[in-house]
């Protein structure tokens, strides 16, 4: 380990109180896609107390930024922020389900936690520069906030606006979500396409459908006149239908799915008139842009049928189109050979008394240890992958889904999992979701993975600056991946050719006389 290396570990370390109350700050925002106002403002208002060079609104998305730091001439290293929390998801850092104070549970929560993910990239960022400036090691940072991570919407537009382009490497950093990638690196099947997209149903002329119908009537749009379906019927059947491709279209293992939310409804409060808008998100998971591509197809013509049976038009507004990612060896042993240095995170007595407090609160009977085996001990990335492709077809190249993969096209990247606190349980027993995101609030069980992974990213980071040789094997790697580096033979280009959906009427917060709330009311109406 280098000098600078010691220096950023020791760095880590003093500040490890500061990040764990910068962690909670972030927890208890709670602000959703698109809609990270605070959130955004707090870590920018901090980057630039710390010297570093600040855009905001990156790339056309009020809660995005992209911030650099720079020490001289030399190789610029790439880190991210993500913070933005999930609709109906509303759980306090406590051991007992409740929401935060002065909400329900449907307002925003952490669920990853994108709170502890973006600030362990902080403390790997800070800890960095603070060994650059002692050790006098020229280069440059540059740190990403990326808004809307659960609809993949920040990287797709970062990435075709060139926020990515120049990197010599970027680390991508996620709490582990899923067995077996924990303590460990992405080896070969990373992340695969995404895209996201609103059928937005609009019913302009209801009295057109049918009218005659209506001749006759006193009034041309009395209340018993005949009307379209309008756009919730049209919404409904796009829904019903789509579950229909959804069941057909898709295997039922490999990491595919189409999901969807309903954003929008109803727009009339009487009980005779149909509704004028209507919209539904969709997102698709697949392998690959041309199965995505597919899927889109599939979606439209349903979309279409849904207007045509309604009386109503409708229109696709683009949330994301994701690449799917690019593996780097090079880059994932200079993220383990980190991992392996730094060591499993560990929960101390406290924490683990947390999670006993949390078993007994979710009807367990507490265990000595709590925490699942895997979460204190490191897997090397290959047995990893071996396990991961055990449930994979040998044709299938990549697998789950997560918008990291649009930076893999753009600079060689690493992608890190490090354990969050997860819990043991009886055979077959599920814990509720609330579990998860309460130990990802609470200081005693969340920090130890800040900690860790905050030093593995300094590491891993410092690493690159340092070692010329490790840096130029990560890039020859691209290279020859991507047939010639950025516009090669292989190299897939930015898929975004559409403005940051940002005006569409995403779950928020919102102030009224009442006060400040959630857009579903915390209050029960009386």
């Amino acid at each position: 380990m280098t000098p600078a290396q010691t220096t950023a570990l020791e760095f880590v370390d003093g500040t490890r109180h500061l990040l764990s109350a910068w962690t909670r700050t972030i927890f208890d925002f709670g602000e959703t896609a698109w809609r990270e106002y605070q959130s955004a403002a707090w870590y920018v208002d901090l980057l630039k107390r710390e010297g570093f060079s600040v855009e905001e609104g990156s790339g056309g998305m009020p809660t995005a930024f992209c911030a650099q730091w720079t020490n001289g001439p030399g190789p610029t290293i790439g880190m991210y922020a993500e913070y933005d929390a999930v609709p109906g998801n509303c759980q306090d850092a406590a051991t007992v389900r409740r929401p935060r104070p002065g909400l329900n549970e449907h307002a925003g929560g952490h669920t990853d936690p994108h709170s502890a993910l973006g600030m362990s990239s902080l403390g790997a960022l800070l800890a960095t520069r603070a060994a650059m400036q002692r050790h006098g090691l020229q280069g440059s940072l540059r740190f990403t906030g990326e808004p809307a991570e659960k609809v993949r919407g920040s990287k797709p537009i970062h990435a075709a606006r060139g926020y990515y382009d120049g990197l010599d490497a970027m680390l991508s950093f996620h709490p582990f979500y899923m067995l077996p990638l924990c303590n460990t690196v992405r080896w070969d099947t990373h992340c695969g396409a995404a895209y996201a997209m609103i059928y937005r149903f609009v019913c302009d002329t209801p009295e057109a459908w049918a009218r005659a119908a209506g001749d006759g009537a006193p009034i041309p749009q009395s209340h018993s006149a005949v009307r379209a379906p309008g756009a919730n019927d049209a919404l409904m059947m796009m829904y019903m239908a789509s579950k229909a491709l959804r069941d057909s279209m898709l295997p039922h293992q490999g990491g595919w799915s189409i999901s969807e939310a309903i954003l929008t409804a109803g727009q009339a409060t009487a009980d005779n008139l149909p509704a004028g808008l209507a919209e539904i998100q969709y997102m698709i998971r697949v392998p690959t842009v041309a199965m995505a591509e597919q899927a889109t197809a599939m979606l439209d013509a349903n979309a279409d049928a849904a207007a045509r049976m309604t009386g109503c038009r409708y229109e696709r507004h683009w949330v994301s189109k994701s690449r799917p990612g690019l593996a780097n060896h090079a880059m994932a042993r200079i993220a383990h050979e980190a991992l392996e240095t730094v060591g499993a995170p560990r929960w101390d007595e406290a924490g683990k008394a947390v999670a006993r407090e949390i078993q007994r609160n979710a009807g367990v009977e507490p265990m000595a240890e709590p925490l699942l085996d895997e979460c204190e001990r490191l897997i090397d990335p290959r047995e990893a992958e071996a396990i991961l492709r055990r449930d994979l077809a040998p044709s299938q190249l990549n697998s789950t889904s997560d918008d990291y993969t649009e930076m893999c096209w753009h600079a060689p990247t690493a992608r890190i999992y490090v354990a969050r606190p997860a819990l043991k349980g009886p055979p077959g027993f599920a814990y509720p979701s609330w579990v998860m995101n309460a130990l990802g609030g609470i200081a005693e069980t969340i920090d130890p993975m800040v900690v860790c992974a905050s030093k593995v990213l300094a590491l891993s980071a410092l690493r690159l600056v340092e070692d010329g040789a490790a840096r130029d094997a990560a890039r020859l790697e691209f290279v020859e991946r991507t047939g010639g580096g950025v516009g090669g033979d292989r190299w897939l280009p930015p898929l975004c050719d559409y403005q940051p959906p940002i005006h569409f009427r995403w779950p928020e917060y919102v102030t009224t006389p009442r006060g400040r709330d959630w857009w579903i009311p915390s209050v029960p109406a009386a």
